[in-house]
C-alpha cells in the first residue's frame, strides 16, 4: 500500500473535475489566448473565462469580483496586502499589528517592512493558539495603519474570531489583512458580514492547482494599495503580468465546488478525526495541541510524550505523509515557532506533528494511518525497530 497521505495542510490534490476545466484552457482547441487581447474572439474568450472564474472565487466568500486580484498564490496575496497597505498609508502612520504565530508570509513581510521603517507589534496567542480581540485592542496605537491575523492557523487549525477582530480595528480606523490560505471556501467566509478590508486566498489548499491564488480588497470603503509589480494594467493596475488562463479558471473552479460541497465535505473530515482519534486515545502521553479552540475539522496538530516529531516523521515516511510543521519552514530543525508562540517549552514543541486530511481521504486510509501511527509510536518509546 502507498503512503496515506495525511498532509493536505501543506498541498491538496487537484480535484478531478478542476483537472479537467484547466485542460481545456491550454491547447490549440481550447480557451487558450491571452485575456488582456480582447481585440479578437479567442482573446475575448479567455477573458470572459477569466472573469467567470474571478465571479466564482467572490461569490464563495460572499465578494464584490471588482475587488479580486489574481496572484501566484498566497504569499504574493500577503505581500501586496501588507506592502500595498503599508506604502500607501506611510504618511499617515507606520506601525503595524500581527500575531507571534502568523504564516510566515506575513511575518517575514512585517520584518521587511520594519527594515523600511515601519514599527512591528506581534501579540502573543493564547495557551490554545488563538489570538484575542483584546490582547489586538492593547496593541493599538493612534500611528497603527494595519493589523494582520490569519483566519485559521496552518499549524494547529485553530480558528480566530476575524469577526470580533474586524470590529476592534474598524473602530480604531485601521485596516484589517486576514490570511484565509487555509480556509478560503472550505469554511464558511463572509467578507461583508464579518467587514473585512483584505484577504488573502489559495488555490492549492482548496483542491486547486499551485501557483495561483487571489487577494479580495474591499472597494466600498475603498482600500487603496500601492503596487507591488509594475508592467501593465492588469488586475485594475495593482498586479501586472499576463494572467494564467487556465490556473484561474481551476481556482475558480475549484472553490465552487468547495461552497457547493461544503457542508458534505466538512462532515467527512469529521468522521475521519473521530475514526484517528478512537486509536490514539489506545495511547498514553498524547497532546492535542490547541484543545479547547474552535478548530478546522481536518487538521489537528498532536504531540507523544518520549517522542520527537522529527524522528516519528521519518520513521513514518514510506508509510504515512505527515509534517512537523509548516512546509515553508520544514527544512527547519528548530521546535515549531507557533508552538513556542503559544508558550510550550522547546522539548514540548519537538514532539509535535501535524496530521491534515481532506475530501480525498478514505476511511480505510485514515484507519489504516491511525493503527499504523500508534504502532509506531508505542515502538519507538520501547526503542524497537520500526518496520
Amino acid at each position: 500500500m502507498e503512503a496515506v497521505y495525511l498532509d493536505y495542510a501543506s498541498t491538496t490534490p487537484v480535484d478531478d473535475r478542476v483537472a479537467r476545466r484547466m485542460a481545456d484552457c491550454l491547447t490549440r482547441d481550447g480557451v487558450f489566448a491571452n485575456p488582456a487581447s480582447r481585440t479578437h474572439a479567442p482573446g475575448r474568450a479567455a477573458a470572459n473565462a477569466v472573469e467567470q472564474a474571478r465571479e466564482q472565487v467572490a461569490t464563495a466568500i460572499n465578494g464584490d469580483p471588482r475587488g479580486l486580484v489574481f496572484t501566484s498564490g498566497a504569499t504574493e496575496a500577503d505581500n501586496l496586502a501588507l506592502k500595498g497597505v503599508a506604502g500607501f498609508q506611510r504618511d499617515r502612520g507606520r506601525h503595524i499589528v500581527t500575531a507571534a504565530n502568523e504564516h510566515k508570509a506575513v511575518l517575514d513581510v512585517c520584518r521587511a517592512l520594519e527594515f523600511d521603517g515601519f514599527e512591528v507589534t506581534r501579540v502573543q496567542p493564547r495557551g490554545d493558539g488563538t489570538v484575542t480581540p483584546e490582547s489586538i485592542e492593547g496593541a493599538l496605537r493612534p500611528d497603527t495603519v494595519l493589523v494582520s491575523v490569519m483566519h485559521a492557523n496552518n499549524e494547529t487549525g485553530t480558528i480566530n474570531d476575524i469577526g470580533a477582530i474586524a470590529r476592534v480595528v474598524r473602530g480604531h480606523g485601521a485596516r484589517f489583512h486576514v490570511d484565509a490560505a487555509q480556509t478560503g471556501a472550505r469554511l464558511e467566509l463572509d467578507v461583508e458580514a464579518l467587514d473585512l478590508d483584505l484577504v488573502s486566498l489559495s488555490a492549492h489548499k482548496t483542491y486547486g492547482p499551485k501557483g495561483i491564488g487571489a487577494l479580495w480588497v474591499r472597494r466600498r470603503p475603498r482600500v487603496r494599495l500601492l503596487p507591488q509589480m509594475h508592467g501593465g494594467g492588469h488586475e485594475h493596475g495593482l498586479r501586472a503580468g499576463t494572467l494564467a488562463t487556465h490556473q484561474i479558471v481551476g481556482m475558480g473552479e475549484a472553490f465552487a465546488l468547495a461552497q457547493s460541497e461544503r457542508d458534505a465535505d466538512r462532515a467527512h473530515a469529521e468522521d475521519l478525526r473521530a475514526r484517528l482519534f478512537a486509536q490514539l486515545d489506545t495511547l498514553e502521553g498524547v497532546r492535542d495541541n490547541g484543545a479547547g479552540a474552535q478548530r478546522l475539522p481536518w487538521t489537528r496538530n498532536i504531540a507523544f510524550t518520549g517522542v520527537e516529531g522529527e524522528a516519528l516523521a521519518a520513521a513514518l515516511a514510506d508509510r504515512v505523509a505527515v509534517a512537523t510543521g509548516s512546509a515553508c519552514t520544514s527544512a527547519s530543525t528548530e521546535p515549531s515557532y507557533v508552538l513556542r508562540a503559544m508558550g510550550q517549552p522547546a522539548d514540548q514543541a519537538a514532539e509535535a506533528v501535524r496530521l491534515s486530511w481532506g475530501r480525498m481521504t478514505t476511511t480505510e486510509e485514515m484507519e489504516h494511518a491511525a493503527r499504523t501511527l500508534v504502532d509506531t509510536v508505542s515502538r519507538l518509546r520501547h526503542g524497537a525497530a520500526v518496520a
